[in-house]
């Protein structure tokens, strides 16, 4: 390692956009951070506006660079991932609002791409599902509602891209249209086998490749930055999708190696090596990462709501100030309570794909009050990622003893420590749970010859603290019995899919 250089992270997440300055030793040297309006137009879409992303790009990375004592040598991008823009080529402005990964509008499109039989190859070729979180059917949203876009996008005139896309473009002043491995195998476009966008599919879709960019490694030559971004071009060496990045940020080098990471929604990966297969539990399967030439492949549970019920709990209930107070208010719950919150606010992700569910508190009595409420919303992380682990654990044939864990609520030991009793596993909290930038950062100073191997990486991680099962067998069954029967009234409770919503949607 030299001993002068600097890297520098953008993690553009869902809820804030964050710049991190990293050193040659890997060490977290400064950071800034700000919030990113959230826009809801009507009940179950969501959108940001593409260029507050931007300027909240711009703002941070500006603040972050300044503590550098040194050259900043590299920029890695990690991201929201499925979240979709379309911009002009010839000036480089959105044609509409970026629609966030969250947003079920296209959920009847997804349910009539199902009736029409798309299923089965979506699986097959993408590792995915149809459903309204992935790019595909944002797309074709917007090129079916803003009025001449799809002509135009047939005459070359639009590019698509998922955030990382947009942000390169700004970056590099519209030189270069490109994203990675990770974020395109998010697209339901993309075969993961080939690495390469599917004729079929955009041709089913009605997509015009013309619109798509071209993809890389997720540590390559994405080009570098205008001048005028920090003062001089700084090589962008490095894109990945963030909860691939967090798989890299947790050094999950190996086969079998899991982490979950907690944000806005919360998303276990487990490495499954080289070669990509088939979930038989209702996972997907993706790219985990693509360095030096190598391809790694993960199976992936998706939790659509985990900080964002926290949230709700400060913004929507008012019952909080901060995060913190959440599991203050969590440890003085009364314990012979069963409350549950199913968090459907914005349908229920893997193992159920159900995006027409909607949340529920199951188990209200006369005695709940905030504190019995704020002990479901945090418990409801731990049941869901339960679910998650034992469709690995099925189809990876492997016991889960461990999981590394990540992000804003992995902080909270109080909700690390039901999580390790509810699966029962034992859980790992790194030293610095920035992981998501770290994996970023590291995947660009691998590129540039800045930071050493992934053995290396992997053999320097170590957990700032563990936390271990303790809740006796027969409790943990009982309340995971009974969240089982929650979510499946919940299921119950969802509306049959009707001929015609999709026009009524337009």
């Amino acid at each position: 390692m030299t001993g002068s250089a600097y890297v520098l992270a953008i993690d553009q997440g869902t809820t804030s956009t964050r710049a991190i300055l990293f050193d040659a030793e890997g060490r977290l040297r400064s950071s800034a951070q700000t919030e990113l309006t959230q826009h809801y137009p009507r009940p179950g879409w969501v959108e940001h506006d593409p260029d507050e992303i931007w300027r909240g790009v711009v703002a941070t990375c500006r603040e972050a660079a300044a503590a550098a004592d040194g050259p900043v040598a590299a920029i890695g991008i990690a991201n929201q991932r499925e979240t979709t823009v379309l911009w002009e080529r010839a000036t480089g402005r959105p044609v509409y609002n970026a629609i966030v990964w969250q947003d079920r509008r296209t959920a009847d499109l997804c349910a009539l791409w199902q009736r029409e039989g798309h299923g089965e190859a979506v699986a097959r070729r993408t590792g995915l599902v149809v459903d309204p979180y992935f790019s595909a059917s944002k797309i074709r949203w917007l090129l079916d509602t803003v009025p001449g876009l799809s002509r135009r996008a047939e005459d070359g005139e639009i590019a698509f891209g998922t955030i990382d896309s947009f942000l390169l473009w700004r970056l590099t002043g519209g030189q270069r249209h490109a994203t990675d491995v990770t974020n395109a195998a998010r697209t339901m476009l993309f075969d993961i086998r080939r690495l390469d966008w599917d004729a079929e599919l955009l041709d089913v879709f009605a997509i015009p490749r013309a619109i798509l960019p071209e993809v890389l490694d997720t540590g390559a030559d994405f080009g570098t930055t205008a001048p005028d971004f920090l003062g001089s071009a700084i090589p962008i060496a490095a894109v990945a999708g963030d909860q691939q990045a967090a798989l890299i940020g947790q050094a999950c080098f190996r086969p079998g190696m899991i982490k979950s990471t907690y944000g806005t929604g919360a998303f276990a990966l487990v490495n499954i090596g080289a070669a990509p297969r088939p979930s038989r539990h209702r996972l997907l399967t993706t790219v985990g990462y693509r360095l030096a030439g190598r391809t790694a492949y993960a199976l992936e549970g998706s939790i659509f709501v985990a900080g964002a019920a926290v949230q709700w709990l400060r913004d929507g209930l008012r019952m909080i100030q901060t995060a913190a107070d959440a599991n203050l208010l969590a440890a003085q719950a009364d314990p012979r309570q069963h409350l549950y919150l199913v968090p459907g606010f914005a349908g229920l992700g893997a193992p159920y794909w159900a995006p027409d569910a909607r949340g529920a508190l199951i188990g209200l009595t006369a005695e709940c009050g905030p504190a019995e409420i704020a002990r479901a919303v945090l418990e409801a992380v731990g049941y869901q990622t339960r679910d998650l682990v034992a469709a690995m654990a099925a189809d990876a044939g492997v016991e889960v003893a461990k999981l590394r864990v990540d992000g804003g609520m992995a902080v909270s030991d109080w909700t690390m420590q039901f999580l390790a009793d509810i699966l029962p596993a034992t859980v790992e909290r790194p030293a610095v749970v920035e992981t998501t930038a770290w994996g970023a950062a590291y995947a660009a100073g691998l590129m540039r010859g800045i930071y050493p191997d992934p053995e290396t990486i992997a053999a320097g991680w170590h957990a700032e603290r563990f936390f271990a099962p303790q809740m006796p067998a027969a409790e943990r069954e009982e309340r995971y019995a009974g969240w089982r029967r929650a979510i499946a009234g919940v299921l119950a409770a969802v509306p049959p899919s009707l001929p015609g919503d999709r026009d009524a949607e337009h």
